[in-house]
């Protein structure tokens, strides 16, 4: 394995050695605390743009598998871990690590250290990264130089409305950079889903006749999305049940008045304490989060906030007074896990059924 380097953009170097391909990349640096699922994170659209530094000291013994793809192409800029696996203990031996990353085009850099490093980012925040060949002046200048895109949902979620066809109720799910776990919950309770890109209009999304409305995740700052979207879920809200979960909980929440800020130390793992404020149960929930939103803007006569970070008491859910719409700012599809928050669906569904219930009635 060949000698390269880590260049952050405040000039910290980091020196490892490289694996899958051996281009340069450009990205945001971000770390994540999660002890498994690193084939769910990497092929996870919310990290559009990113290079990914893993907290779990040896990544890659479990190889890749057919049924940990959280999208068809992984988008991330780059891998950085402490060791590498480099033999798969997976009982499919299909690719190991190394290969996925050459197939896609990625770097992956290990033999770093990485408590360090992340040390370092949760005192600096995310920032501009690159992985080089040298660490020279004209390495630097070149980071220095570089703009990164502020387009990621625009890069990951679908131009075309298509089908996920089930026997169930009809769920329309407006795809910001939609990860197959929500799908997979979905396919659970047997659900008929249509995903519709997020530049969908009012009279698409209810010519389809839905029985309820989720608002996937997705990258990048929701702020930087067309004011359409905000008056889309200001008008479905009224209309049928709805779900905003990840980048459509800060959605959900902007569209009632709310305001975001940004994570001064970014939630990027699956052990997030998390409580639900009416039951006081606390429980652990995926997260991948770089914005949150200001309690101090939310509109009490809309919005109610439900559950809350036990970190750093961020709000982590919303629920509307008036209308059956509400989100959750954690990931409830447990892909990768824990299980424990999926009771977000099954809030979800049990909304959706009284609703049709009333609307039958009439």
């Amino acid at each position: 394995m060949m000698q390269r380097h880590l260049i952050l953009e405040d000039g910290t170097v980091f020196q490892g050695l490289g694996f899958g391909a051996p281009a340069t990349t450009f990205g945001e640096i971000i770390f994540h605390t999660a002890m498994t699922g690193y084939q769910e994170i990497i092929t996870d659209p919310i990290y559009d743009g990113q290079m990914i530094v893993f907290a779990m000291p040896v990544v890659g013994a479990a190889g890749i598998h057919a049924e940990a793809y959280e999208s068809v192409k992984p988008t991330i800029r780059g891998m950085i871990v402490h060791d590498l696996a480099e033999v798969s203990v997976n009982r499919q031996r299909r690719m190991n690590l190394d290969r996925f990353l050459k197939q896609h085009n990625i770097p992956g850099l290990y033999q770093v250290d990485t408590r360090q490093l992340i040390r370092h980012l949760r005192e600096t925040g995310p920032q501009k990264a690159t992985i080089v060949d040298y660490a020279d002046e004209h390495a630097v200048d070149q980071l220095v130089a570089t703009v990164l895109t502020n387009k990621q949902v625009q890069n990951t979620a679908t131009p075309k409305p298509y089908a996920n066809p089930g026997r169930g109720r009809h769920i329309v799910v407006i795809d910001f950079g939609l990860k197959h776990g929500i799908l997979r919950m979905l396919g659970d309770y047997d659900a008929n889903v249509s995903v519709l890109p997020y530049t969908a209009t009012v009279e698409e999304v209810l010519t389809l006749d839905p029985d309820g409305i989720i608002l996937s995740t997705g990258p990048g700052d929701p702020r930087t999305l067309p004011e359409s979207v905000q008056t889309l879920i200001r008008v479905l809200q009224t209309k049928v049940p709805m779900l905003g979960i990840g980048l459509g909980h800060e959605l959900f929440a902007m569209a009632n008045d709310a305001e975001l800020m940004p994570l001064p130390s970014e939630h990027h793992g699956m052990n997030h304490p998390i409580q639900e404020i009416i039951s006081q149960q606390i429980f652990y929930a995926m997260q991948g989060q770089g914005y949150a939103v200001d309690e101090t803007t939310i509109n009490r006569k809309k919005l109610f906030v439900t559950y809350r970070d036990l970190v750093d008491g961020a709000v982590q859910g919303l629920r509307h007074r008036e209308f059956p719409a509400f989100s959750v700012q954690f990931f409830p599809d447990a892909a990768p896990g824990p299980l424990e928050a999926t009771a977000v669906f099954a809030d979800f569904f049990e909304t959706v059924e009284d609703y049709v219930e009333h609307y039958n009635q009439y």
